[in-house]
């Protein structure tokens, strides 16, 4: 069992002493979808800390697209909820990268692809997310990229 997934379950139990509802549906729902997932795998794979931020990456972006989905139809309470929730994963994320340490990876990727202009968008987004893998949202970096490849082309 990896290490994140031994958290997650010591935080789960500490969740149940503490009668915190909101932390303990997150974690259930966080070890159901563990469950599935090794199940998918086979019971000779062992989860690894990357499988499970994988998964908490899936479940956070699930949740925000919920969120967006609740204040359309008019209903912010159930919004509210869906944030609370994606805020209890990010807990179980690494710490993410600052716009400055995305913009250095997005130059280095963009020399090392020889970009010179938006057109390698593909390819520099490609090299960029490989380097910021987990540590920095797709949308943060396809805005990165976007700008310096403009910069760039002028």
């Amino acid at each position: 069992m990896s290490d994140l997934a031994v958290r997650i379950q010591s935080d789960l139990v500490a969740a149940m002493k503490n009668k915190d509802e909101l932390v303990l549906s997150v974690l259930r729902m966080l070890k159901a979808a563990m469950q599935m997932l090794q199940a998918e795998k086979g019971k000779e794979y062992s989860l690894t800390d990357d499988d499970v931020l994988t998964l908490v990456r899936r479940l956070i972006k699930q949740r925000n697209e919920a969120a967006e989905m609740y204040r359309q139809g008019g209903a912010e309470d159930r919004a509210q909820r869906e944030l609370a929730e994606a805020e209890v994963l990010k807990a179980y994320q690494p710490a993410q990268l600052s716009d400055e340490d995305i913009m250095a990876a997005v130059a280095k990727a963009a020399s090392e692809v020889n970009a010179s202009g938006i057109k390698d968008m593909g390819k520099v987004m490609g090299k960029t997310m490989a380097a910021v893998k987990g540590l920095a949202d797709g949308n943060r970096v396809k805005a990165a990229v976007k700008q310096y490849l403009e910069q760039l082309a002028q």
